[in-house]
């Protein structure tokens, strides 16, 4: 028995990383037309994903963030899945105060927990939700919000409630299966759909601009990463395709552009006949 118990710690802290390793968290798949009636739908946040295993907060590549014990104060012994995010902060600022090794506790009271998913609860999605909502009704905590889902009637329902949060300036919306499971892998039955996809590249050099970008970085050269032998990511770039983002990066990026080997999000509309992405624009280097 005892020895049953260390290797069933052993299997846990290998699975949840204990902030050594990359998490197995639920990844979206992308909304194509898919029949999502009776489905229940959410914002999509444009903050920093984070897991809270119960006793710290980790970044989704499994590493630990170093939030202040006054903001993690009083949450629950269970774990909870979601984005830290504050309303009209951008996603650079709420990325340098969640990356911080030193914790700045005023940045951090400006940011809130936004739960969309209680991992280890039994049942359907609303269920899990109702799990962290019985437990804030005892233990009210400001930092923790559960996300609202709203069903939906059918596909028409879903493409208007996107649109209008787009409208808005927000990036987009996410549609989950209300009876499915919490899945630690890329699901099917959660699907977010967005104005542009956005993925992930390694800067392979850095290319001098002209005119007025004279002494600058005028694009970026990168390298694919992903799109390898993964159906949902076929929409993507093949990994190793080779092209250049020149758009989205700010006076102070192209003074400062990111360093050779850093990772990146861009954003980009399609693929071209060749398979490079059309239009892409830089979001911001990948800190986690």
């Amino acid at each position: 028995m005892k020895f049953l118990a260390v290797f069933l710690a052993f299997c846990l802290s290998f699975a949840f990383g204990a902030g050594q390793g990359k998490l197995e968290l639920l990844r979206l798949s992308e909304y194509k037309d898919q029949n999502v009636s009776g489905w229940l739908a959410s914002e999509k946040l444009d903050g920093v994903r984070a897991y809270w295993d119960g006793e710290i907060l980790l970044s989704r590549q499994g590493k630990k963030l170093n939030a202040p014990q006054s903001f993690t104060k009083n949450f629950p012994k269970f774990a909870l899945d979601g984005e830290l995010y504050a309303k009209g902060l951008k996603f650079e600022e709420i990325q340098a105060s969640v990356m911080d090794k030193l914790p700045d506790e005023k940045a951090w009271n400006r940011l809130k927990f936004h739960v969309f998913d209680v991992p280890e609860a039994s049942g359907g999605l609303l269920d899990r939700l109702e799990v962290l909502a019985k437990f804030l009704k005892n233990e009210p905590n400001d930092n923790l919000i559960i996300i609202k889902q709203i069903k939906m009637r059918d596909n028409a329902q879903f493409l208007k409630f996107t649109e209008s949060i787009i409208a808005k300036g927000g990036e987009g919306a996410v549609v989950r299966e209300p009876n499915a499971p919490y899945e630690r892998k890329r699901s099917k039955n959660a699907l977010k759909f967005k104005k542009f996809k956005d993925a992930e590249c390694e800067v392979i050099s850095i290319n001098k601009g002209s005119g007025k970008y004279a002494n600058l970085a005028g694009s970026l050269t990168c390298k694919a990463l992903g799109g390898k032998d993964d159906k949902e990511k076929a929409s993507e770039p093949k990994e190793s395709t080779i092209f250049k983002i020149g758009s989205g990066l700010s006076d102070e990026q192209r003074t400062n552009p990111p360093k050779i080997g850093s990772i990146i999000t861009y954003k980009f509309q399609n693929l071209t006949s060749y398979g490079k992405p059309r239009f892409p624009i830089f979001l911001r280097v990948r800190e986690d």
